[in-house]
């Protein structure tokens, strides 16, 4: 089998090169996936595509692509997934909050015949590292919400740790740009009833001032977008 890793990437010329590092290190192998990196650089005025294609350069196993300008995360991470060859897709952040040793942990889940399955960062530690309480109260209510409207039992609809099988991600005709992704993804499965997996995953939350992007609007947005694809017909 084969793990397309799909990496949406605006200005994060820091820590670029050490999360393809980390990534192309990670051993997927062991247990039956050979490895596909997709970074699409989001229309970065900084050195991130620049770094990105020297890695590409050395290693064929990266490809990345690239928006002339930016058009939000979710555009992004639907660009890249044009671009996967893998059975299975999973979505990684370019920057260094999520640990890349818990892939084997969402891999076995796909062994055993999961289709969907989330990295949960409240399942080992109620309280992540570094969340600050305004995106901790974000998260539950997104959490909660989706799982009322849905039917679901998952405890972090927001986790960047998703993965799916490629063919039925396709099926979901994303229409995301921004960070809506997490939201529309967990609503159209949710209307499906397709089961979702999860998983205990390590989490440190980097600040503002460090080049976090989610903004409290996107919060509301993603409160909107569970709402709305409950309400279509």
């Amino acid at each position: 089998m084969r793990l397309s890793i799909l990496i949406p990437a605006y200005q994060e010329e820091a820590t670029i090169a050490e999360i393809l590092k980390r990534v192309t290190a990670i051993d997927t192998e062991t247990l039956g996936f050979d490895k596909q990196v997709v970074v699409c650089d989001d229309g970065s005025t900084d050195r991130t595509a620049e770094i990105a294609a020297a890695v590409a350069a050395g290693d064929p196993r990266v490809v990345v692509v690239r928006h002339d300008k930016n058009r939000g995360k979710g555009a992004a991470i639907r660009t890249a997934l044009a671009s996967a060859d893998g059975d299975y897709v999973l979505v990684q952040d370019a920057d260094l909050e999520y640990e890349v040793s818990d892939y084997p942990a969402l891999l076995r889940e796909v062994l055993k015949g999961a289709r969907v399955v989330y990295g949960s960062r409240f399942l080992a530690n109620p309280r992540p590292t570094g969340m600050k309480t305004a995106n901790y109260v974000a998260n539950r209510m997104l959490t909660v919400t989706a799982n009322i409207l849905y039917g679901l039992a998952i405890s972090d609809e927001a986790t960047c740790f998703k993965l799916f099988e490629t063919a039925l991600l396709r099926e979901l005709d994303l229409e995301c740009t921004g960070f809506e992704f997490c939201p529309e993804v967990t609503a159209k499965l949710g209307r499906r009833k397709i089961p979702v997996v999860e998983v205990p995953i390590s989490y440190t939350a980097r600040a503002v001032e460090d080049g976090k992007k989610v903004r409290w609007t996107d919060g509301v947005e993603a409160m909107w977008v569970l709402v709305k694809h409950r309400l279509r017909r």
